[in-house]
């Protein structure tokens, strides 16, 4: 009678395990089709370019998202920690996100000229409380899978995550951005602003559907605001696994100091027009469906150390790539630009896989601050972003195309350092 309890329990924590990763897929869908309508490689820098163009402001977007997606994180990381319900800030977070878009959909939609003084800062600091709701949500979101799924099956998550989102996303593309975004006088963002936002509300609606129970969170009491900086550094300093890892992810992210910049190189260096952005959307999104569940499928079974380097690896190629089709080394590279954002897919795919490979380090009291730091060390390099647009602006793509593609390089050369956890593990 035992052992059929106790097969009784299993199978109903499987049942419920099941239902949270498939909860969590779809929360990861429907907001993976709002976010194919603020892609910021291409549609954010767009909108950027049709307020202001200049190049130091679209350099300014990559410092910012970085900013609000590492500090308010950290900031919360403890709060988060003692919050007995993970999907309650999830939720939350989602609503946040939705607001900066709504307001700038009406704001957008009372204006005829979106080109006056105020409308750049306005942007700007609605971008800024955007990923700042979205690095808590992300922070949420890791977390929560932490707590409801198993190592080797968050994999599976992602790729679901991916595969779905992408076609659900590219769809969406399909039948509503493209004729938004040719509309006359840039009239169609008040319809891709108003998309992003219901689809952030949605999203959030999505996670309260998980099943979980209530954490203890006595004894547990929210830190003061310097004091998740300080463990922020005393976990740099004093974990070698995770700091090794750090590394690597400091050099990685470096490939975002250019994200914004592969749109106007193609329209000022190749010739492409704004009929062309829609395909890079969905060459961009395509490509993140299929390396989600590629690279998914090799951190479930090999762990997450050999899919961070396989990616790397690809990722050091692509500022190199794109060059080759501005320099007009490619032939009709007006026609193959796009291949380059199949390349690009792979950036966001690997930023989960190293959050995934960081929740692995510690346990699972643990994660909200390891998360948090990590995310912390994913903005460092952001600081040179304003001086990569200038640099654009006033020399030339290549230096700061070049530079990245070697710390990408190195970064990939650096997993050779990183330790597997999952070596350690001796059943799951």
């Amino acid at each position: 009678m035992e052992g059929e309890g106790s097969s009784n329990s299993m199978k109903s924590e499987t049942s419920v395990e099941k239902h949270n990763l498939w909860t969590l897929a779809i929360q990861n869908v429907v907001l993976r089709v709002g976010w194919i309508f603020k892609t910021e490689s291409v549609i954010m820098p767009f909108v950027v370019d049709t307020i202001s163009g200049a190049g130091w402001v679209r350099g300014l977007l990559p410092i910012l998202s970085r900013l609000g997606q590492s500090v308010p994180p950290l900031l919360y990381a403890d709060r988060l920690r003692s919050h007995p319900l993970k999907k309650l800030p999830l939720f939350a977070t989602s609503i946040a996100m939705a607001i900066p878009f709504l307001w700038l959909s009406w704001v957008w939609y009372t204006l005829d000229d979106r080109t006056v003084w105020w409308m750049t800062p306005f942007f700007l600091i609605l971008y800024f409380v955007f990923f700042s709701a979205t690095g808590i949500n992300q922070l949420a979101f890791g977390v929560l899978q932490g707590k409801l799924v198993r190592p080797n099956r968050r994999g599976l998550l992602l790729g679901i995550g991916g595969v779905v989102g992408s076609l659900f996303a590219v769809l969406a593309a399909f039948l509503w951005l493209k004729p938004w975004l040719l509309m006359p006088n840039h009239d169609g963002f008040t319809w891709v602003f108003l998309f992003n936002g219901v689809a952030f509300l949605a999203a959030g609606i999505v996670a309260l559907f998980c099943s979980e129970h209530r954490d203890d969170s006595n004894g547990l009491r929210p830190m003061k605001l310097v004091a998740p900086f300080k463990t922020a550094w005393e976990i740099f300093c004093h974990d070698k696994p995770f700091r090794r890892a750090a590394y690597v992810a400091l050099l990685f992210i470096s490939s975002l100091l250019v994200f914004p910049h592969y749109q106007s190189l193609g329209m000022e260096k190749i010739g492409t027009s704004s009929e062309d952005l829609i395909y890079w959307v969905i060459a961009q999104n395509l490509s993140v469906g299929f390396y989600s569940p590629v690279l998914g499928r090799i951190a479930d079974l090999l762990g997450n150390r050999l899919a961070i380097r396989i990616g790397l690896f690809a990722v050091a190629f692509t500022p190199i790539l794109a060059l080759a089709f501005a320099s007009g080394y490619i032939p009709n590279s007006t026609d193959w630009y796009w291949l380059t954002f199949v390349l690009l897919g792979l950036t966001p795919v690997l930023m989960r896989t190293i959050l995934n490979y960081t929740l692995e380090l510690v346990e699972e009291n643990q994660h909200p601050q390891y998360l948090s730091t990590m995310k912390i060390i994913f903005a460092v390099p952001f600081v040179f972003a304003p001086f990569v647009g200038f640099l654009i602006d006033t020399i030339s793509y290549e230096i700061p195309f070049i530079g990245v593609s070697l710390l990408v390089l190195l970064s990939a050369i650096l997993t050779f350092r990183m330790v597997e956890p999952r070596h350690a593990v001796t059943s799951m």
